[in-house]
């Protein structure tokens, strides 16, 4: 059985591969306002998890996936997977 700290550390990075291997192209202004946060998002994931902040790394990853998802179903960023 995993600790929490490893499952944390897991999905984390499951999440933020996810979000690297997604092309984000911007519809509209709006588009371009979700797309920044999410790489914002993904930044800061990257930075807590250099840090072993666990938990704010998770969280970051959670939001940015968010904004990916809302993004996409408003219809102001278009997503696809980078080949």
């Amino acid at each position: 059985m995993c600790s929490l700290e490893e499952r944390l550390e897991r999905e984390t990075k499951k999440w933020m591969e996810r979000i690297k291997k997604m092309e984000i192209k911007e519809v509209n202004e709006v588009g371009k306002w979700i797309r920044e946060n999410i790489e914002a998002y993904t930044s800061d994931a990257s930075y807590f998890l250099e840090k072993r902040d666990l938990i704010r790394a998770f969280e970051c990853v959670v939001w940015a996936w968010a904004f990916l998802e809302i993004g996409a179903e408003i219809g102001a960023v278009r997503t696809e997977f980078k080949t």
